[in-house]
């Protein structure tokens, strides 16, 4: 067994870190503005969802021919190229989604923290969020990318930060009577706002992409998807009901980009927010990159597997240039156009959507009612999750639904044409010989 390949340790670290990364940084403040005191209800809804999700990739991993990836589950338990071509896709897209995410939280954090909010008439936030992108593209062309080693001690970092903020706000919360479980009041808007901060719950599946990297690759991948997605939930459920309880909900909508920071002040007062205002920048930071890291060989993958455009290859350089480019554009342009409701919400979409797949392709291969259990849950938790999601925007926030579906519609669109190109040039052709 290699010395190099990835121990349980690492990749706990690697999976914990693709979730709490940036996530929680980014989408707590949406999500606490729609479900108030019950936010933490609404990260267990998630969590739970996420928790089939993996259950049910691990049953198809363990039912596949030889160790391949989600995508690659699609083609040989569909027989669909297509299908399998559209999941890589739309894991492309939100990974997009949820780099977006991150750039903007990076550009709110840093606005806050230096207290300017334009630079030469432009919000400073604005071009922040788009220097970050350029930075972390050329970082990433560049070949500079962290060490497995120092990857380990930045996730060790950041969990320690938000459980210094969770486990000091509960002391203090508790001492000063504030703490509540905010079931008294308890709303369908928690489980809707499930679905918008569901992005928080993505990075464990970077597991399945790298299993030869892996030592003992069936028992660690199970135990490192299990236990991260248990541990970030309950991180997640612990920060939520500090910040919920702590900062009103008023306070926290006026200052949802960086919640989490303002939640810091009443027990930690101006160096709590300071702290957790760094954090959150080497955590969006380091988390911009690993994911264009991921993303880009992701896409490198795709296209030797033809299952996206050949222009994309570029030279034979170790550097994927051009998904690196492509991706930093597509980033870009949704971290500017979109609301950091909106860019929450596609991210989020993106993923439920995938991880109800996962779940309902796993139900579809079940090898008795035991095995059929979770993924059953996954994929119905998923598909009302979606639907609540998009009736919510709907109704509530139209402009947000309008841009959501817009840029859902472009994507899949766009897939179906690159799928199916062969199959609508030969109708055209038979269209253009009968004419």
């Amino acid at each position: 067994m290699s010395s190099d390949q990835i121990s349980l340790g690492e990749a706990l670290a690697m999976a914990i870190g693709g979730m709490v990364g940036g996530g929680i940084f980014a989408v707590l403040g949406v999500v606490a503005v729609e479900a108030g005191p019950a936010a933490w209800l609404a990260f267990v809804a998630s969590g739970v969802i996420a928790f089939c999700a993996g259950y049910s990739a691990l049953r198809l991993n363990a039912q596949a021919d030889g160790q391949l990836n989600p995508i690659a589950y699609v083609e040989q338990f569909t027989g669909s190229t297509t299908l399998a071509g559209m999941t890589g896709w739309t894991f492309i897209a939100g990974y997009v989604g949820t780099m977006s995410l991150y750039a903007y939280a990076f550009g709110g954090y840093f606005a806050e923290l230096v207290g300017v909010e334009s630079v030469v008439g432009l919000p400073l936030r604005s071009l922040i969020t788009l220097l970050a992108i350029i930075v972390f593209v050329g970082l990433n062309l560049a070949g500079a990318h962290a060490s497995g080693r120092t990857e380990d001690v930045l996730v060790g970092l950041k969990v320690l930060i938000l459980l210094v903020f969770g486990l000091g706000g509960l002391y203090y919360g508790f001492q000063q009577g504030m703490i509540r479980s905010g079931l008294g009041n308890l709303e369908v808007s928690a489980l809707l706002a499930a679905a918008i901060g569901f992005v928080a719950f993505e990075g464990w599946e970077l597991l399945l992409f790298d299993q030869n990297s892996i030592e003992n690759p069936q028992q660690t991948i199970r135990k490192a998807i299990y236990g991260s997605i248990v541990g970030a939930t309950a991180l997640y459920v612990i920060v939520a009901v500090v910040t919920t309880n702590l900062v009103s909900t008023q306070v926290i909508q006026q200052n949802s980009e960086t919640a989490l920071a303002v939640a810091a002040e009443p027990f930690l007062g101006q160096f709590g927010f300071l702290l957790i205002s760094v954090a959150a920048l080497f955590s969006t930071g380091s988390a911009l990159n690993a994911t264009l890291f991921s993303a880009s060989r992701l896409s490198k993958m795709l296209v030797a597997d033809d299952l996206l455009p050949n222009e994309l290859h570029g030279s034979n350089s170790d550097e994927p240039v051009r998904p690196l480019l492509v991706l930093g554009v597509l980033t870009a342009l949704l971290s500017s156009l979109g609301s950091l409701n909106a860019i929450s919400s596609f991210a989020s979409l993106s993923f439920i959507s995938i991880f109800g797949g996962l779940s309902l392709l796993a139900f579809l291969e079940r090898e008795s009612v035991v095995t059929a259990l979770l993924p059953a849950i996954g994929c119905l938790g998923a598909s009302g999750a979606i639907v609540g999601l998009l009736y919510h925007l709907a109704t509530a926030e139209p402009a947000v639904f309008v841009t959501v579906l817009a840029i859902a519609i472009a994507v899949i669109t766009t897939e179906l044409l690159y799928f199916e190109r062969s199959s609508i040039l030969a109708e055209a052709r038979d269209l253009e010989h009968r004419l």
